[in-house]
């Protein structure tokens, strides 16, 4: 079974001139629903990436303009829900933002809705 790839940024990545740590927050929030709702695991292969750019992953996936995360590539088989805007690019359907790739999930898996 094919599953959607869900791009997200490395914990702890360094930044800056004098290297500070940090997070992502939108990162972060997508590990908080996964933890909610650890089922839908099954659906997707997640890959962690680097804070520097290029981001080689994401970039062979949706192209070097598209390289922000987190975002979620669509398998070729998944068919988003009629009323979800979907981004295109290299042939394949993405999801960008945290708050998007949740409303995806609960329209397409029936998890609870943001509130």
């Amino acid at each position: 079974m094919s599953r959607d790839t869900l791009f997200l940024l490395k914990s702890d990545f360094k930044d800056g001139a004098d290297q500070r740590c940090f997070y992502c927050p939108d990162c972060a929030m997508i590990e908080g629903v996964l933890s909610y709702f650890p089922a839908l695991r099954h659906h997707l292969d997640i890959q962690y990436v680097d804070f520097m750019r290029p981001r080689k992953a994401v970039v062979d996936a949706i192209g070097e303009q598209h390289q922000g995360c987190p975002v979620l590539v669509l398998n070729n088989h998944s068919i988003p829900p009629h009323d979800m805007v979907v981004a295109q690019s290299n042939g394949r359907m993405f999801i960008s933002g945290a708050k998007e790739i949740a409303r995806y999930w609960h329209l397409q898996y029936g998890v609870s809705a943001s509130h």
